[in-house]
This record gives C-alpha cells, structure tokens and sequence, in this order.
C-alpha cells in the first residue's frame, strides 16, 4: 500500500525529508527533501488520499522501559508517570505518555513534551495534511540482530541500541558516542552500517555492510516491523469526515447525540479518575506506614517524607549528599558539566544525575576528575539535544 512518509524536524527550519512508496512492493514514488516546516504544505498534493506516517528525531523523546508489579492491572499505568518522575527535567504534567509494549512486567514508554507533539501536529495540519501515526525516527531504523545499526539521513545519525532503545543527533558527535561505548567492551561491536562510516573512524567496532539504500527507503521499510504510535489518548488523530449531511435536521439529532454522550463520557471518566486518585492516595499512605511505622500523626505525607528522608540523609555522616556534592565542586567547575537533577541513595552512598555539557569531552573530564578524588562514575545513556549533550551519571563514595 502506498504512503507518504514524512521525517519532521525539532526546529522549523530543519530540512524535512519525505517520500512516497509503496514499502511491501518496494516501490518507490517519489522523494526529495523540504528546506523547512514552511514548504510542509507543497506535500499537499503528493499526499492524495494516501495515508501519512511522520517520523519525529528522538531526541526530543524518551524511550523508557518500566518494571510494574507483577499481575499489575491497567490502572497501575495511571502511576508511570510518577514512577519516572526523577528522569525527567520539568513538570510531569506537561509531558505526555505513550504506551508502548509490553514484556513480562516491563513496559516500554515514550515520554514527549505535550508543547511539542502538539506543534508537529499542528505543523501538518497547517499544511493540509492529516497525519494518522507519528513515530520516534530510531524505531524506524532496522532493529540488529545483534549490537547496533547505524542509520545516515542527511548530516545526522540514526543509532538503533535494540528493541526500544537509540540515540539520534549530529553524526560528528554521534561517532564519539559509539567509540566511547564499544571501548568499554570486551569483544568488537556489531553495527548494522547503513551510512558512510567507516573502520577508520571508529574503534573496536565490527562493521557489519548492510545494502544502502535511500535513507527514507530503509525507514519506510523499518516503519513496518513496529506498531507503535505516539498519538493516543488526547492526541489520538480523528479520522477525516466525508461528505455533507443532507438535511439540517439530522445535524441537530446528531450534534444533541454527541453532546449527550460527551457529558456522559465526562462524568463517567471524572468518577473514575477520582476513584484512582482516591486508590493511589491510599497506597502512598500504606506505603509511608510501612517504612516509617512510628512517624506520629501528620497533615502532609509529601513533606513529612521529605523531612523524614532529609534527616536519613543527614544521618549518614561523611556520606551524606551534601558532602559529596561539596567535594565534587572542582569536577563540577573545570569541566562545566551541570547537574539537572540529582538523587542520593545513601544506604548505597551514591549519587544520581541527570547533567548537561557543552560536549562529549566535557562529561568525559569530569569522569577523570571525580575519580581522582576517589570516586568511581558510571555513565548511562547520553543524548544530544539543542547543542547540548545530556547524559546519566552515577557517582558513587
């Protein structure tokens, strides 16, 4: 079946590929590349009545696994968001959610800003163009059987991790990120090429030739192996209505029915969400008792816990956050790495960090100069992301 698939930007001028093929005749269209988001509504035509998938960079979009409780039922999805709360840098009321699937008990979740999902909705409607499905790009790229695939579009880099994991960006700093990780390996690591790196520019890396083709090519190809959409629940795309309503009679039957049935609706999901907020109230409550029996009567269970944490905390001697954080100011400074968000687990003495850096490099210096005070750090995923680079670091006493 033939579609038009359509690669957006995170900025309104970024170059927007598209193209239009037919992925299981292996049939391509057409194709070509847009200078920005203001040419999106010359697509209009290309489109006909062909259904539209647009591909959105993922590193405006966190891939997340969550473990849930085993035998967890749906209104344990209601608690993810609280669940990744220290992962992510602002409110969690303005990030939307989106399931995933569904492994055992982990559940995979993609976390987007609400700001900015509703603008690349509003860029294709602007342009004429009803856009059903929005896919993070990297769950595009073929998924390896083993190790990563790397993926060119234009200046860019698209790193499939596995199933549910990547990392997309600039690919001068993308090539650092790779040879960074396949250092730290014990054996050379597989990567699926797609692009034009090569042996030369990266280090214990087992290159493995896939056939290259039109970068938008192998995505819509990709495209099929994943069911996955970002738009559910408020963003779920309404389907296009067809034809006129023949008497103005109908339309008023019709237009009370539905006004009706919204009221319904409403009521119905406000009891719900109450009986919920109600339920998970209940179990914070339980779960308070339970870690701190004998902490007396109480208003606010937020700041009773941040109290109760706090004075653990300080309990812990020459471990406790604020000693560390003190004596981590020189790595701080000489390598201008900042922390976003912290969290310190003090019965294991270390430190949680989101931070951000200028570079790769910089993240790098502040590794060595916190292990020359004698710590040891751990560095998890990095993204990069408004010239910055974000990264996960675990700093342990």
């Amino acid at each position: 079946m033939e579609q038009l698939l359509v690669r957006l930007g995170s900025n309104d001028d970024d170059v927007i590929h598209w193209i239009v093929c037919s992925p299981t005749e292996d049939d391509v269209i057409a194709s070509g590349e847009l200078p920005g988001v203001a040419h999106l509504s010359s697509l209009k035509d290309r489109a006909g009545h062909r259904p539209i998938t647009a591909l959105v960079p993922t590193s405006d979009v966190l891939l997340k696994w969550v473990t849930l409780p085993s035998k967890a039922g749906r209104k344990a999805l209601t608690a993810i968001p609280f669940m990744l709360e220290d992962e992510i840098s602002g409110d969690i009321d303005s990030q939307f959610f989106a399931l995933g699937g569904r492994k055992d008990n982990q559940q995979a979740v993609a976390v987007v800003s609400k700001a900015r999902l509703q603008a690349w909705q509003t860029q294709l409607a602007d342009a004429g163009l009803h856009c059903e499905r929005i896919v993070p790009d990297i769950l595009a790229v073929p998924e390896p059987t083993s190790g990563w695939a790397a993926l060119e579009l234009g200046e860019q880099l698209l790193i499939r991790q596995d199933q549910w994991a990547g990392i997309q960006g600039e690919k001068n700093w993308l090539v650092q990120a790779i040879n960074h990780h396949a250092k730290q390996l014990p054996a050379p690591l597989p990567l699926d090429n797609f692009s034009s790196l090569s042996s030369q520019e990266l280090n214990n890396v087992l290159l493995q030739e896939q056939h290259i083709d039109m970068p938008m090519k192998i995505l819509a190809s990709g495209l099929q192996t994943t069911q996955f959409n970002l738009l559910q629940g408020e963003f779920k795309s309404r389907k296009k209505q067809g034809g006129e309503f023949k008497k103005w009679r109908l339309a008023a039957v019709l237009a009370i029915v539905a006004l009706c049935t919204t009221l319904i609706d409403k009521v119905a999901l406000q009891q719900q969400l109450s009986s919920e907020r109600a339920l998970v109230s209940s179990q914070i409550k339980t779960e308070f008792t339970r870690a701190f029996p004998n902490a007396g009567a109480y208003r606010d269970v937020r700041a009773t816990m941040r109290a109760k944490l706090a004075a653990l905390e300080q309990g812990t001697g020459g471990s406790s956050m604020l000693v560390m954080m003190d004596q981590l100011a020189n790595a701080f400074a000489k390598s201008q790495v900042k922390p976003s968000s912290v969290k310190f687990d003090a019965s294991r003495r270390e430190l949680r960090m989101q931070a951000m850096a200028a570079n790769f490099e910089s993240l790098e210096l502040f590794k060595r100069l916190a292990e020359a005070q004698g710590f040891e750090v751990e560095q998890g995923a990095i993204n990069n992301r408004n010239d910055l680079v974000y990264g996960s670091l675990l700093v342990r006493s």
